[in-house]
């Protein structure tokens, strides 16, 4: 079964990705996971996101496109990337979440994916 592993950080994450003197020991715990889901063979996809405030929100309202500098929801935990895995099912998926360096300081959301035989089974594709 496929998961995706969402790793939501803290403002104080964000910030030590780019800090001369804790980014080298922010990245090292994520490269070693990374790593890990690497060579166990379960990571099918994976992408890291930039600081929240980076971000565009859009919204369609009567037709008109409105558009929003900075992130949708305020909250403490914002996504700050993701992890694609295939696992046996949601016992080894949330193995794989507490492993997340994220899981530490901040918190991992894990979601079964909808995939194309999700969809077929349905009878949606």
């Amino acid at each position: 079964m496929q998961y995706l592993i969402m790793a939501m950080e803290t403002a104080d994450e964000f910030a030590e990705r780019e800090d001369p003197e804790r980014g080298p020991e922010y990245w090292a715990g994520w490269e070693a996971y990374l790593a890990a889901l690497a060579e166990s063979g379960v990571l099918t996809g994976t992408g890291g996101l930039h600081p929240p405030a980076t971000s565009t929100t859009v919204r369609l309202r009567d037709g008109q496109r409105l558009v929003h500098d900075g992130p949708f929801a305020e909250t403490k935990e914002q996504l700050g990337g993701y992890f694609a895995i295939e696992v046996p099912d949601l016992d080894a998926a949330l193995e794989w979440a507490a492993r997340c360096p994220a899981a530490a300081r901040g918190a991992v959301e894990v979601r079964p994916l909808m995939t194309p035989e999700y969809y077929a089974s349905t009878g949606a594709g």
